[in-house]
């Protein structure tokens, strides 16, 4: 699928300023993250877990599921506990991936690794905390939604982060480190379970919270699924490509570990090629939105563009 020539006209008629748009919905997100998380006592755990989840980054999992919860005619209040909930399971993820058992990596959004903070023991425990917490600020703090929404997107998180999704393909991602003879489907199922899984989710759950009909779901369903892949992509090259300053964490990383990665088999050139492919087919699946879908289009963009 290609982009078509309406939408293209489109784009080049409506100018969208997705710097502005994400510096704004970001300090939304960076603000009600700081509020769902106080420290009370034991402090070390909760100073823990505010450590990396307010350590930065782009936020891009909750502004998506802002983004869609507003296409899909829904409000930034209804959706925010969810696209909280979101960055909080990510952060588990970061942490654990950096322990020394997964990644065994120093730096995260350019800081040190939680464990290298605190202990590798507490590190555990604080991503422990975030994915339990996840669910209870969904549950409690979601206000103005159907009762059947709301436990629809619980199941979505649920199924996201499990073995159904991000730990599945962890698992497998952990077992084909060192070979040399990964295939093409195998790296695929990682990273469409390791990085697209919560990405879909991220996309999807605002628009089952703003009650989006079906033929939406699917049409945003499939753009999540080539931006998470995109995504990976991009990952890979920019681990080759970039410096540990740019990237905010160890660079090279993959190619120490001896990680498949898509550049490991198409070659950075064509990796290139087939992650503008994918982005070029996300953003068809939005022309029925037409100028309402202005920022997903940009966000589709953005993420073969960045840097880091």
């Amino acid at each position: 699928m290609v982009m078509t020539d309406d939408l293209r006209a489109s784009q080049r008629e409506f100018q969208f300023d997705l710097k502005t748009y994400l510096a704004d919905r970001q300090a939304q997100v960076e603000a009600a993250l700081d509020r769902s998380l106080p420290v009370v006592y034991p402090e070390k755990i909760y100073d823990a877990m505010r450590y990396s989840l307010l350590a930065g980054g782009k936020r891009l999992r909750p502004i998506l599921c802002l983004t869609t919860c507003e296409l899909t005619g829904g409000t930034i209040e209804m959706a925010m506990p969810t696209a909280c909930a979101l960055e909080m399971i990510h952060t588990m993820s970061l942490i654990h991936d950096d322990l020394p058992a997964m990644d065994n990596d120093d730096y995260r959004r350019g800081k040190l690794t939680n464990h290298k903070v605190f202990g590798e023991d507490v590190a555990i425990l604080a991503g422990d905390g975030l994915l339990a917490y996840a669910f209870e600020h969904v549950a409690i703090e979601t206000q103005n939604v159907p009762a059947d929404r709301l436990l629809k997107v619980v199941a979505m998180l649920g199924r996201a982060v499990g073995a159904a999704g991000l730990v599945g393909g962890q698992v497998v991602d952990l077992d084909c480190e060192g070979k040399s003879d990964v295939s093409l489907d195998t790296l695929n199922f990682i990273h469409n379970h390791k990085t697209a899984a919560l990405l879909e989710a991220s996309v999807t759950s605002g628009a089952v919270l703003a009650g989006a009909p079906e033929e939406d779901l699917q049409r945003l369903l499939r753009y999540a699924k080539n931006i998470g892949l995109a995504f990976q992509i991009v990952d890979d090259i920019l681990d080759i490509t970039s410096t540990q300053e740019e990237l905010g964490k160890t660079a090279g990383k993959d190619l120490t570990a001896q990680k498949a990665t898509y550049p490991s088999i198409w070659g950075l050139e064509e990796s290139r090629r087939q992650a503008t492919c994918l982005v070029d087919d996300a953003k068809a699946e939005l022309a029925p939105f037409g100028d309402k879908a202005a920022a997903l289009v940009a966000i589709a963009d953005f993420i073969t563009a960045r840097t880091h």
